[in-house]
Protein backbone atom coordinates (compact mmCIF):
# COMPACT_ATOMS: atom_id res chain seq x y z
CA UNK A 1 0.00 0.00 0.00
CA UNK A 2 3.06 2.39 1.05
CA UNK A 3 4.73 1.57 -2.58
CA UNK A 4 1.15 2.18 -4.23
CA UNK A 5 0.75 5.36 -2.52
CA UNK A 6 4.54 6.66 -2.92
CA UNK A 7 4.04 5.57 -6.91
CA UNK A 8 0.22 7.76 -7.25
CA UNK A 9 2.24 10.57 -5.38
CA UNK A 10 5.25 10.82 -8.05
CA UNK A 11 2.17 10.30 -10.85
CA UNK A 12 0.83 13.25 -9.67
CA UNK A 13 3.70 15.68 -9.65
CA UNK A 14 5.07 14.47 -13.00
CA UNK A 15 1.76 14.80 -13.82
CA UNK A 16 1.53 18.65 -12.71
CA UNK A 17 4.96 18.79 -14.10
CA UNK A 18 3.81 18.46 -17.32
CA UNK A 19 0.98 20.38 -17.06
CA UNK A 20 3.24 23.38 -16.05
CA UNK A 21 5.87 22.88 -18.76
CA UNK A 22 5.64 25.25 -20.86
CA UNK A 23 7.28 28.39 -21.84
CA UNK A 24 5.28 31.59 -22.00
CA UNK A 25 6.34 34.07 -24.99
CA UNK A 26 4.93 38.00 -25.32
CA UNK A 27 5.88 41.26 -26.11
CA UNK A 28 5.04 43.88 -28.55
CA UNK A 29 5.40 44.30 -32.25
CA UNK A 30 6.84 47.61 -34.10
CA UNK A 31 7.26 49.06 -37.67
CA UNK A 32 10.65 50.04 -37.46
CA UNK A 33 10.51 53.15 -39.47
CA UNK A 34 7.14 54.24 -38.05
CA UNK A 35 7.36 53.07 -35.15
CA UNK A 36 3.61 52.08 -34.62
CA UNK A 37 2.84 48.96 -33.34
CA UNK A 38 1.97 46.12 -36.20
CA UNK A 39 -1.60 44.68 -35.45
CA UNK A 40 -3.05 41.22 -36.70
CA UNK A 41 0.82 40.27 -36.92
CA UNK A 42 1.20 36.44 -36.81
CA UNK A 43 3.52 34.35 -34.08
CA UNK A 44 3.97 30.91 -34.55
CA UNK A 45 6.41 28.33 -34.08
CA UNK A 46 7.28 26.67 -37.16
CA UNK A 47 5.89 23.71 -38.48
CA UNK A 48 3.67 23.89 -36.22
CA UNK A 49 -0.14 25.00 -36.00
CA UNK A 50 1.01 26.84 -32.38
CA UNK A 51 0.18 30.76 -32.78
CA UNK A 52 -1.22 33.70 -32.11
CA UNK A 53 -1.73 36.73 -33.42
CA UNK A 54 -1.23 40.88 -32.42
CA UNK A 55 -3.83 42.87 -31.09
CA UNK A 56 -4.28 46.60 -31.46
CA UNK A 57 -1.98 47.91 -29.68
CA UNK A 58 0.78 45.24 -31.64
CA UNK A 59 1.11 43.18 -28.49
CA UNK A 60 0.83 39.25 -28.07
CA UNK A 61 1.47 36.08 -25.91
CA UNK A 62 1.83 32.80 -26.93
CA UNK A 63 1.60 29.26 -24.47
CA UNK A 64 4.50 27.41 -26.34
CA UNK A 65 4.69 23.54 -24.78
CA UNK A 66 7.83 22.26 -23.39
CA UNK A 67 8.41 19.52 -26.37
CA UNK A 68 8.55 22.69 -28.92
CA UNK A 69 10.90 24.98 -27.28
CA UNK A 70 14.31 24.33 -29.42
CA UNK A 71 11.91 25.22 -32.09
CA UNK A 72 12.08 28.27 -34.07
CA UNK A 73 9.77 31.07 -33.04
CA UNK A 74 8.61 33.26 -36.28
CA UNK A 75 6.91 37.17 -36.28
CA UNK A 76 5.64 37.80 -39.38
CA UNK A 77 3.64 40.12 -41.15
CA UNK A 78 2.75 40.80 -45.10
CA UNK A 79 4.90 43.79 -45.96
CA UNK A 80 7.75 42.96 -43.59
CA UNK A 81 10.97 41.06 -43.36
CA UNK A 82 10.05 38.20 -40.67
CA UNK A 83 11.49 37.98 -37.31
CA UNK A 84 13.19 34.25 -36.39
CA UNK A 85 14.46 33.17 -33.36
CA UNK A 86 14.59 29.75 -31.45
CA UNK A 87 11.65 29.47 -28.62
CA UNK A 88 13.69 29.55 -25.71
CA UNK A 89 16.17 32.69 -26.57
CA UNK A 90 13.25 35.22 -27.23
CA UNK A 91 13.63 37.94 -24.90
CA UNK A 92 10.33 38.89 -23.34
CA UNK A 93 11.34 42.21 -22.15
CA UNK A 94 12.61 43.91 -25.86
CA UNK A 95 10.11 44.81 -28.64
CA UNK A 96 10.54 43.12 -31.92
CA UNK A 97 11.08 45.38 -34.72
CA UNK A 98 10.05 44.94 -37.95
CA UNK A 99 11.35 46.47 -41.42
CA UNK A 100 9.40 46.92 -44.23
CA UNK A 101 9.91 44.19 -47.23
CA UNK A 102 8.44 44.80 -50.95
CA UNK A 103 9.23 43.19 -54.43
CA UNK A 104 9.06 44.78 -57.64
CA UNK A 105 5.71 44.45 -59.53
CA UNK A 106 7.69 45.72 -62.65
CA UNK A 107 10.94 43.17 -62.54
CA UNK A 108 8.04 40.36 -61.95
CA UNK A 109 5.12 41.02 -64.64
CA UNK A 110 8.57 41.25 -67.35
CA UNK A 111 9.94 37.66 -66.00
CA UNK A 112 6.65 35.81 -66.23
CA UNK A 113 4.38 37.50 -69.23
CA UNK A 114 2.15 34.16 -69.19
CA UNK A 115 0.70 34.75 -66.04
CA UNK A 116 -2.55 36.79 -65.56
CA UNK A 117 -2.12 40.16 -65.42
CA UNK A 118 -5.21 41.94 -64.13
CA UNK A 119 -6.52 41.68 -60.36
CA UNK A 120 -9.85 39.85 -61.95
CA UNK A 121 -7.46 37.03 -63.39
CA UNK A 122 -5.60 36.55 -60.73
CA UNK A 123 -8.00 35.63 -58.57
CA UNK A 124 -9.86 33.82 -61.05
CA UNK A 125 -6.89 31.46 -60.96
CA UNK A 126 -6.95 31.66 -57.21
CA UNK A 127 -10.52 30.33 -57.32
CA UNK A 128 -9.75 27.69 -59.25
CA UNK A 129 -6.89 26.50 -57.03
CA UNK A 130 -9.52 26.56 -54.21
CA UNK A 131 -9.25 22.64 -54.69
CA UNK A 132 -5.78 22.44 -54.63
CA UNK A 133 -4.77 24.64 -52.07
CA UNK A 134 -7.63 24.03 -49.60
CA UNK A 135 -7.95 21.07 -47.47
CA UNK A 136 -9.15 18.06 -49.21
CA UNK A 137 -9.74 15.42 -46.59
CA UNK A 138 -11.11 15.62 -43.04
CA UNK A 139 -9.73 17.54 -40.05
CA UNK A 140 -10.60 19.05 -37.00
CA UNK A 141 -9.59 22.15 -35.55
CA UNK A 142 -9.16 23.68 -31.73
CA UNK A 143 -9.52 27.24 -31.37
CA UNK A 144 -10.63 30.25 -28.69
CA UNK A 145 -13.59 32.26 -29.98
CA UNK A 146 -14.31 35.63 -28.04
CA UNK A 147 -17.78 37.35 -28.48
CA UNK A 148 -18.27 40.69 -27.68
CA UNK A 149 -21.12 43.30 -27.62
CA UNK A 150 -20.91 46.79 -26.95
CA UNK A 151 -22.50 49.97 -27.65
CA UNK A 152 -20.74 53.39 -28.28
CA UNK A 153 -20.06 53.51 -24.25
CA UNK A 154 -19.58 50.57 -22.63
CA UNK A 155 -19.48 46.50 -22.87
CA UNK A 156 -22.53 44.78 -22.45
CA UNK A 157 -21.69 41.59 -22.75
CA UNK A 158 -18.41 39.28 -23.13
CA UNK A 159 -18.43 35.50 -23.91
CA UNK A 160 -14.77 33.43 -23.86
CA UNK A 161 -14.86 29.97 -25.68
CA UNK A 162 -13.17 26.84 -26.56
CA UNK A 163 -14.61 25.45 -29.50
CA UNK A 164 -13.57 22.08 -32.03
CA UNK A 165 -14.42 22.49 -35.42
CA UNK A 166 -14.85 19.71 -37.78
CA UNK A 167 -14.56 20.23 -41.41
CA UNK A 168 -14.93 16.87 -44.34
CA UNK A 169 -12.81 18.94 -47.11
CA UNK A 170 -13.44 21.60 -49.15
CA UNK A 171 -15.60 19.90 -51.37
CA UNK A 172 -18.09 18.91 -49.13
CA UNK A 173 -21.25 20.74 -48.45
CA UNK A 174 -20.63 23.14 -44.93
CA UNK A 175 -24.14 22.85 -44.01
CA UNK A 176 -23.78 18.64 -44.05
CA UNK A 177 -20.30 17.75 -43.35
CA UNK A 178 -19.33 20.84 -40.91
CA UNK A 179 -19.67 20.46 -37.14
CA UNK A 180 -18.76 22.93 -34.31
CA UNK A 181 -19.03 21.86 -30.71
CA UNK A 182 -18.19 24.62 -27.63
CA UNK A 183 -16.06 22.57 -25.29
CA UNK A 184 -15.40 25.27 -22.52
CA UNK A 185 -16.93 28.43 -21.81
CA UNK A 186 -16.38 31.60 -19.66
CA UNK A 187 -18.62 34.67 -19.68
CA UNK A 188 -19.78 38.19 -17.97
CA UNK A 189 -23.13 38.34 -16.92
CA UNK A 190 -25.64 39.80 -20.01
CA UNK A 191 -25.83 43.50 -19.33
CA UNK A 192 -28.17 43.97 -22.22
CA UNK A 193 -31.75 42.94 -20.75
CA UNK A 194 -32.84 46.53 -20.41
CA UNK A 195 -31.87 47.86 -23.95
CA UNK A 196 -33.17 44.63 -26.31
CA UNK A 197 -37.21 46.04 -26.76
CA UNK A 198 -36.25 45.99 -30.18
CA UNK A 199 -35.70 42.08 -29.83
CA UNK A 200 -38.33 41.19 -27.97
CA UNK A 201 -40.46 43.21 -30.57
CA UNK A 202 -38.87 41.40 -33.99
CA UNK A 203 -39.78 37.86 -31.94
CA UNK A 204 -42.69 38.74 -31.06
CA UNK A 205 -43.68 39.66 -34.67
CA UNK A 206 -42.59 36.74 -36.52
CA UNK A 207 -43.84 34.10 -34.10
CA UNK A 208 -46.85 36.22 -33.34
CA UNK A 209 -50.11 34.38 -34.90
CA UNK A 210 -52.23 37.88 -33.69
CA UNK A 211 -51.57 41.39 -34.01
CA UNK A 212 -48.21 42.52 -34.54
CA UNK A 213 -46.42 44.86 -31.85
CA UNK A 214 -44.36 48.46 -32.46
CA UNK A 215 -41.46 49.59 -30.32
CA UNK A 216 -42.99 52.87 -29.12
CA UNK A 217 -45.65 51.25 -27.81
CA UNK A 218 -43.73 48.58 -25.61
CA UNK A 219 -42.62 49.63 -22.01
CA UNK A 220 -39.59 47.93 -20.43
CA UNK A 221 -40.91 47.91 -16.85
CA UNK A 222 -43.99 45.92 -18.65
CA UNK A 223 -41.66 43.06 -19.82
CA UNK A 224 -40.33 40.28 -17.21
CA UNK A 225 -36.54 39.41 -17.69
CA UNK A 226 -37.65 36.13 -18.53
CA UNK A 227 -39.28 37.55 -21.90
CA UNK A 228 -36.37 39.52 -23.00
CA UNK A 229 -33.93 36.64 -22.59
CA UNK A 230 -36.11 34.34 -24.25
CA UNK A 231 -36.15 36.97 -27.38
CA UNK A 232 -32.45 37.90 -26.97
CA UNK A 233 -31.34 34.59 -27.31
CA UNK A 234 -33.01 33.81 -30.38
CA UNK A 235 -31.75 36.80 -31.94
CA UNK A 236 -28.19 36.18 -31.07
CA UNK A 237 -28.62 32.97 -32.43
CA UNK A 238 -29.91 33.93 -36.17
CA UNK A 239 -27.55 37.02 -36.05
CA UNK A 240 -24.29 35.89 -34.56
CA UNK A 241 -24.66 31.78 -33.88
CA UNK A 242 -21.55 29.95 -34.80
CA UNK A 243 -23.14 28.67 -37.60
CA UNK A 244 -23.19 31.80 -39.69
CA UNK A 245 -19.60 32.44 -39.70
CA UNK A 246 -18.96 28.85 -40.51
CA UNK A 247 -21.57 27.84 -42.94
CA UNK A 248 -22.89 31.49 -44.42
CA UNK A 249 -21.55 33.18 -47.17
CA UNK A 250 -19.32 35.11 -45.23
CA UNK A 251 -17.09 32.06 -45.19
CA UNK A 252 -16.01 33.17 -48.94
CA UNK A 253 -13.55 30.54 -49.65
CA UNK A 254 -14.76 27.27 -48.12
CA UNK A 255 -18.50 28.02 -49.33
CA UNK A 256 -17.05 28.83 -52.23
CA UNK A 257 -19.08 26.22 -54.43
CA UNK A 258 -22.34 26.46 -52.67
CA UNK A 259 -25.68 28.01 -54.42
CA UNK A 260 -25.59 31.86 -54.95
CA UNK A 261 -21.98 31.84 -53.13
CA UNK A 262 -20.50 35.05 -52.63
CA UNK A 263 -17.51 34.03 -54.36
CA UNK A 264 -18.47 31.74 -56.95
CA UNK A 265 -18.92 31.25 -60.40
CA UNK A 266 -20.07 34.90 -61.28
CA UNK A 267 -18.05 36.44 -58.44
CA UNK A 268 -17.10 39.11 -60.98
CA UNK A 269 -20.59 40.00 -60.95
CA UNK A 270 -20.45 41.41 -57.54
CA UNK A 271 -16.97 42.27 -57.25
CA UNK A 272 -14.04 43.90 -59.01
CA UNK A 273 -10.34 43.25 -58.48
CA UNK A 274 -7.21 45.77 -58.85
CA UNK A 275 -3.69 44.46 -58.63
CA UNK A 276 -2.33 46.91 -56.19
CA UNK A 277 1.08 46.00 -55.96
CA UNK A 278 2.71 42.65 -54.47
CA UNK A 279 4.64 42.68 -51.35
CA UNK A 280 6.26 40.27 -49.52
CA UNK A 281 4.87 37.82 -46.96
CA UNK A 282 7.65 35.70 -44.85
CA UNK A 283 10.00 35.52 -47.91
CA UNK A 284 7.36 35.01 -50.37
CA UNK A 285 5.95 37.44 -53.04
CA UNK A 286 2.31 37.77 -52.43
CA UNK A 287 -0.28 40.10 -54.49
CA UNK A 288 -2.02 42.77 -52.97
CA UNK A 289 -5.40 43.03 -54.43
CA UNK A 290 -8.33 45.73 -53.99
CA UNK A 291 -11.80 45.11 -53.78
CA UNK A 292 -14.24 47.30 -55.41
CA UNK A 293 -18.15 47.16 -56.34
CA UNK A 294 -19.21 45.90 -59.84
CA UNK A 295 -22.55 45.71 -61.62
CA UNK A 296 -24.76 44.02 -59.13
CA UNK A 297 -25.23 44.62 -55.29
CA UNK A 298 -24.14 41.92 -52.84
CA UNK A 299 -27.24 40.16 -51.02
CA UNK A 300 -26.66 38.05 -47.99
CA UNK A 301 -30.47 36.35 -48.40
CA UNK A 302 -30.50 36.27 -44.33
CA UNK A 303 -34.09 34.74 -43.82
CA UNK A 304 -35.86 37.82 -41.83
CA UNK A 305 -33.69 40.55 -42.22
CA UNK A 306 -33.61 42.97 -45.23
CA UNK A 307 -29.56 41.81 -45.66
CA UNK A 308 -28.93 43.23 -49.52
CA UNK A 309 -28.56 46.31 -51.62
CA UNK A 310 -24.39 46.43 -50.42
CA UNK A 311 -21.20 47.09 -52.28
CA UNK A 312 -17.87 44.97 -51.60
CA UNK A 313 -14.86 46.96 -50.71
CA UNK A 314 -11.70 45.22 -48.93
CA UNK A 315 -8.30 43.68 -50.16
CA UNK A 316 -6.78 40.14 -50.99
CA UNK A 317 -3.35 38.81 -50.32
CA UNK A 318 -2.60 35.70 -52.68
CA UNK A 319 0.82 33.76 -53.04
CA UNK A 320 2.23 34.49 -56.42
CA UNK A 321 4.05 30.97 -56.28
CA UNK A 322 0.73 28.88 -55.43
CA UNK A 323 -1.76 31.32 -56.38
CA UNK A 324 -3.19 30.55 -52.35
CA UNK A 325 -5.38 32.78 -50.63
CA UNK A 326 -3.46 34.01 -47.36
CA UNK A 327 -6.12 37.11 -46.18
CA UNK A 328 -8.89 39.01 -46.84
CA UNK A 329 -10.04 41.82 -45.69
CA UNK A 330 -13.83 42.23 -46.56
CA UNK A 331 -16.37 44.72 -45.60
CA UNK A 332 -20.53 45.40 -47.38
CA UNK A 333 -21.40 48.66 -47.43
CA UNK A 334 -25.01 49.99 -48.13
CA UNK A 335 -25.20 51.05 -51.19
CA UNK A 336 -28.63 51.01 -52.45
CA UNK A 337 -31.08 53.59 -51.55
CA UNK A 338 -33.25 51.41 -49.35
CA UNK A 339 -29.90 50.03 -47.30
CA UNK A 340 -28.65 53.31 -47.14
CA UNK A 341 -31.68 54.59 -45.50
CA UNK A 342 -32.15 51.69 -43.53
CA UNK A 343 -28.74 51.17 -42.09
CA UNK A 344 -28.46 54.89 -40.82
CA UNK A 345 -31.80 54.76 -39.04
CA UNK A 346 -30.94 51.42 -37.68
CA UNK A 347 -27.40 51.50 -37.11
CA UNK A 348 -25.56 54.76 -37.58
CA UNK A 349 -23.11 53.04 -39.78
CA UNK A 350 -22.84 52.43 -43.52
CA UNK A 351 -20.92 49.25 -42.85
CA UNK A 352 -22.78 46.50 -42.05
CA UNK A 353 -20.38 43.70 -42.25
CA UNK A 354 -16.99 43.42 -41.50
CA UNK A 355 -14.72 40.49 -41.52
CA UNK A 356 -11.27 39.37 -41.44
CA UNK A 357 -9.75 36.00 -42.18
CA UNK A 358 -6.06 34.50 -42.48
CA UNK A 359 -4.77 31.41 -43.28
CA UNK A 360 -2.18 29.48 -42.06
CA UNK A 361 0.21 26.55 -44.73
CA UNK A 362 0.37 23.39 -42.73
CA UNK A 363 1.58 20.63 -45.07
CA UNK A 364 0.87 22.28 -48.14
CA UNK A 365 -2.70 23.38 -47.83
CA UNK A 366 -4.49 26.24 -46.32
CA UNK A 367 -6.17 26.21 -42.91
CA UNK A 368 -8.33 28.73 -41.17
CA UNK A 369 -5.62 30.98 -38.71
CA UNK A 370 -7.56 33.99 -37.51
CA UNK A 371 -11.26 35.01 -38.50
CA UNK A 372 -12.61 38.41 -37.17
CA UNK A 373 -16.15 39.55 -37.98
CA UNK A 374 -18.13 42.91 -36.80
CA UNK A 375 -21.41 43.47 -37.48
CA UNK A 376 -23.91 46.42 -35.85
CA UNK A 377 -26.75 44.87 -34.16
CA UNK A 378 -30.76 45.89 -33.93
CA UNK A 379 -31.47 46.98 -30.43
CA UNK A 380 -33.66 49.94 -30.24
CA UNK A 381 -35.48 51.83 -33.13
CA UNK A 382 -34.98 55.56 -32.86
CA UNK A 383 -37.62 58.40 -32.88
CA UNK A 384 -38.62 61.37 -35.20
CA UNK A 385 -38.05 64.73 -33.91
CA UNK A 386 -41.64 65.70 -34.21
CA UNK A 387 -42.60 63.00 -31.59
CA UNK A 388 -43.59 63.72 -28.37
CA UNK A 389 -42.23 61.98 -26.22
CA UNK A 390 -41.43 61.80 -22.21
CA UNK A 391 -37.74 61.52 -20.71
CA UNK A 392 -37.34 57.97 -20.07
CA UNK A 393 -38.19 57.27 -23.68
CA UNK A 394 -35.34 60.00 -24.81
CA UNK A 395 -33.04 57.99 -22.61
CA UNK A 396 -34.13 54.60 -24.15
CA UNK A 397 -32.93 56.55 -27.88
CA UNK A 398 -29.54 58.18 -26.61
CA UNK A 399 -27.58 57.42 -30.08
CA UNK A 400 -24.14 56.84 -27.50
CA UNK A 401 -26.22 54.54 -25.73
CA UNK A 402 -28.60 52.45 -28.52
CA UNK A 403 -26.18 51.71 -31.30
CA UNK A 404 -24.99 48.40 -30.79
CA UNK A 405 -22.03 45.88 -32.53
CA UNK A 406 -21.23 42.10 -32.05
CA UNK A 407 -17.06 41.49 -32.42
CA UNK A 408 -16.77 37.83 -33.07
CA UNK A 409 -12.92 36.58 -33.15
CA UNK A 410 -11.42 33.00 -33.43
CA UNK A 411 -8.11 32.15 -33.56
CA UNK A 412 -7.01 28.32 -34.60
CA UNK A 413 -4.16 26.69 -32.32
CA UNK A 414 -3.90 22.72 -33.46
CA UNK A 415 -5.09 21.09 -36.47
CA UNK A 416 -5.74 17.14 -36.44
CA UNK A 417 -5.32 15.07 -39.21
CA UNK A 418 -5.08 11.74 -37.65
CA UNK A 419 -8.56 9.64 -39.14
CA UNK A 420 -8.97 7.37 -35.56
CA UNK A 421 -8.52 10.47 -33.23
CA UNK A 422 -11.10 12.07 -35.57
CA UNK A 423 -13.34 9.50 -35.63
CA UNK A 424 -13.15 9.49 -31.88
CA UNK A 425 -14.10 13.15 -31.53
CA UNK A 426 -16.87 12.27 -34.14
CA UNK A 427 -18.82 10.10 -32.43
CA UNK A 428 -19.41 12.66 -29.58
CA UNK A 429 -21.98 14.98 -28.94
CA UNK A 430 -21.96 18.36 -31.02
CA UNK A 431 -23.49 21.66 -29.66
CA UNK A 432 -22.22 24.85 -31.57
CA UNK A 433 -24.37 26.95 -29.27
CA UNK A 434 -22.28 29.71 -27.50
CA UNK A 435 -25.30 31.24 -25.68
CA UNK A 436 -26.00 28.45 -23.31
CA UNK A 437 -24.69 28.62 -20.10
CA UNK A 438 -22.07 25.68 -19.19
CA UNK A 439 -19.96 25.73 -15.79
CA UNK A 440 -16.68 27.35 -15.64
CA UNK A 441 -13.64 25.41 -15.39
CA UNK A 442 -10.79 27.74 -14.31
CA UNK A 443 -8.10 24.95 -14.43
CA UNK A 444 -8.95 24.68 -17.88
CA UNK A 445 -8.53 28.36 -19.05
CA UNK A 446 -4.77 28.89 -17.37
CA UNK A 447 -2.61 27.80 -19.77
CA UNK A 448 -5.56 28.05 -23.15
CA UNK A 449 -3.82 30.24 -25.67
CA UNK A 450 -6.45 33.50 -25.58
CA UNK A 451 -6.05 36.35 -27.75
CA UNK A 452 -4.95 39.57 -26.31
CA UNK A 453 -7.41 42.33 -25.82
CA UNK A 454 -6.21 45.80 -26.56
CA UNK A 455 -5.61 48.52 -23.75
CA UNK A 456 -8.69 50.17 -24.47
CA UNK A 457 -10.99 46.70 -24.42
CA UNK A 458 -8.92 45.92 -21.40
CA UNK A 459 -10.21 48.96 -19.66
CA UNK A 460 -13.91 47.89 -20.99
CA UNK A 461 -13.76 44.86 -19.68
CA UNK A 462 -12.93 45.61 -16.09
CA UNK A 463 -15.62 48.34 -16.29
CA UNK A 464 -17.96 45.29 -17.12
CA UNK A 465 -16.48 43.57 -14.17
CA UNK A 466 -17.09 45.61 -11.85
CA UNK A 467 -20.73 45.31 -12.52
CA UNK A 468 -20.79 41.58 -12.50
CA UNK A 469 -17.88 39.01 -12.10
CA UNK A 470 -16.33 37.61 -15.42
CA UNK A 471 -15.74 34.50 -14.12
CA UNK A 472 -19.22 33.83 -12.14
CA UNK A 473 -20.39 30.36 -13.03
Amino acid sequence: MKHFKNFLAITILLFAFSASAQTEVKNKIVDFLMQSPIESASIYVQNTTIGTVSNADGKFALVVPQEFVKDTLIISSIGYKSYKIPVDEFDNTFDVFLEEDVASLDEIVIMAETRPKTGNDIVLKAMEKLATNLPDSAYIQKGFLRHKERNKVEFKWLIESAITVYDSGFAANSNDYLKINVDQVRKSYDLRDVDSIFNYVAYNNQNAKRSRLKVKDVKRRDLSTEQLEKAIKWNDTRVNGLQNIFQGKLNLFRNSTNDSALFGEDVLEKHHFDLDTILVDDGRKIYKIKISESRKFVDLETKGIFNAGYEAKGWLYIYYDNYAIKKVEYELVAASPAQKVRSKRLFDTQVNHKLVMTYMEYQDKMYPNYIYYETPKLVNVGFKTDQKVSDEEKERYNKEERFYYTVQEILFSEIILDKEIIKMKLDGQWDMDIFSPKPYDKAFWKNYNVLLESEEDEKLIQDLSQRASLFKD
